[in-house]
């Protein structure tokens, strides 16, 4: 049977490298510690890291450890979730408004938001940075978001 792991590294391919590249790319900084973020250390953060495509309704296509256990899933599920389930409903415009806004800025590094796990249970994300994934033309292949600050609500 396989891993979280190995499902998330299967599907985000070389998506993962992407996720690193284009947080350095727009924030000027390193998502990790070092010239090259590799996939293992970024599963093994110690922070949520979570990217999602640019279909109409995008569909998450990494989380790593962290992501996973706050977000209470497994991998199989999440890589088919569309990441505004992560959001109630009634918060889902106030998430539209955070996209748009990276959407035009790049990223932004001041994300606040409540957010809700697979189970129900709902938690504040505080201090977040949410990012474009741009490749080396410019185009963009979805978003990402970093943070290692939430509360249970």
């Amino acid at each position: 049977m396989p891993t979280d792991r190995t499902i998330i590294f299967d599907h985000a391919g070389d998506r993962i490298q992407l996720i690193a590249d284009s947080y350095a790319r727009v924030t000027g900084r390193s998502l990790l510690p070092g010239d090259r973020v590799e996939a293992d250390s970024l599963w093994h953060a110690a922070f949520v890291v979570v990217a999602h495509d640019i279909e109409a309704d995008p569909v998450f296509f990494y989380g790593n450890r962290v992501a996973l256990e706050l977000f209470e899933t497994d991998a199989a599920q999440l890589i088919r979730m569309p990441s505004r389930l992560s959001a109630k409903a009634v918060d889902r415009d106030e998430r539209e408004r955070l996209f748009e806004r990276v959407r035009r800025q790049g990223f932004i590094d001041d994300y606040a938001g409540d957010r809700v796990t697979t189970t129900g249970r709902q938690f504040r994300i505080e201090r977040a940075t949410v990012w474009n994934l741009v490749d080396t033309d410019d185009a963009i292949g979805g978003q990402a978001a970093r943070f290692d600050a939430w509360r249970w609500r």
